[in-house]
């Protein structure tokens, strides 16, 4: 890639996802490049096709997006930033579609289960799609009035659609967080505003180890503000940790937390130390 080539963000999903929103918003003069799936995002920034990738990887509803979490270990990636989105879904049609004219919608699984009331209450029946904006693309390619899509607003944008009802998600604190993904690690500087660390580890098999383990976080002062639990090879003794804190490894009771945390683990790896997004305030 040349210098002066466009500098590239993948994100999975089709064009007019939230995450293709995300991007817009935090990184309006790189090239956003969709991607069928998460492999697909990560290998085309392990290629050098995008230089950078925008992943979600909770949401205030549905928890967890569970298969990032298996990726990122062995990703060889860093994350670099956090972004959160207020999540916004649209019902949508083709032009001359109505709420009287629409009898089936479509949408990704989440997002049908996150907008249940405005589908109860119009007796629509719900069809899965693989995406979000995905769905409002079907729609269009079926050209039905008969059907809908519930779809980020962007997609009724970009595929010409007609909004036939707004903001229909059935909780107004619907949010997601997404990371930021770089094949550099890229720290943030210690003293320049709240920092946060994510960092994956396994635990010793041994009794109270993760006990122990956790104990410096706690007697230094350090807040933990994420810790996730994966099976490791299928193997229900082996355990594998995702945890984040608030602060930077150079402070000192992140330091010392650390250094404990060695004590009772087989190994630890920062995954990244990044800016805290202002929505954590």
């Amino acid at each position: 890639m040349t210098d002066s080539s466009p500098r590239r963000i993948a994100y999975q999903g089709e064009p007019g996802a939230n995450s293709h929103i995300v991007c817009r918003e935090h990184y309006p003069d790189w090239e956003a490049v969709a991607c069928a799936s998460f492999e697909d995002v990560f290998a085309a920034v392990e290629s050098g096709e995008a230089q950078l990738a925008m992943i979600p990887i909770d949401n205030s509803i549905a928890g967890r997006v569970a298969d990032i979490h298996h990726f990122l270990p062995d990703s060889g990636l860093h994350i670099v930033a956090e972004h959160f989105l207020r999540i916004r879904f649209h019902l949508m049609g083709v032009p001359g579609a109505t709420l009287d004219s629409i009898r089936t919608v479509h949408s990704h699984v989440h997002a049908l289960g996150q907008c249940r009331k405005i589908i109860r209450e119009h007796g629509l029946k719900p069809v899965i799609s693989g995406d979000t904006a995905g769905a409002a693309r079907e729609v269009v390619e079926a050209g039905d009035p008969t059907q809908a899509a519930i779809s980020p607003p962007l997609a009724a944008e970009i595929y010409g659609l007609e909004v036939l009802a707004e903001d229909i998600e059935d909780e107004d604190h619907n949010t997601t967080r997404f990371v930021v993904l770089s094949p550099d690690l890229v720290e943030a500087p210690a003293g320049n505003g709240p920092v946060v660390t994510s960092f994956i580890f396994n635990v010793r098999n041994l009794p109270a180890a993760l006990y122990k383990a956790l104990g410096g976080f706690a007697t230094n002062g350090v807040n933990m503000t994420k810790l996730e639990s994966y099976m490791v090879g299928g193997k229900f003794t082996a355990t594998q940790f995702l945890a984040e804190v608030d602060g930077h490894p150079d402070d000192v009771g992140v330091r010392n937390a650390l250094e404990e945390l060695a004590f009772f683990t087989t190994d630890v790896t920062i995954l990244g130390v990044y800016p805290a997004d202002a929505f954590r305030a």
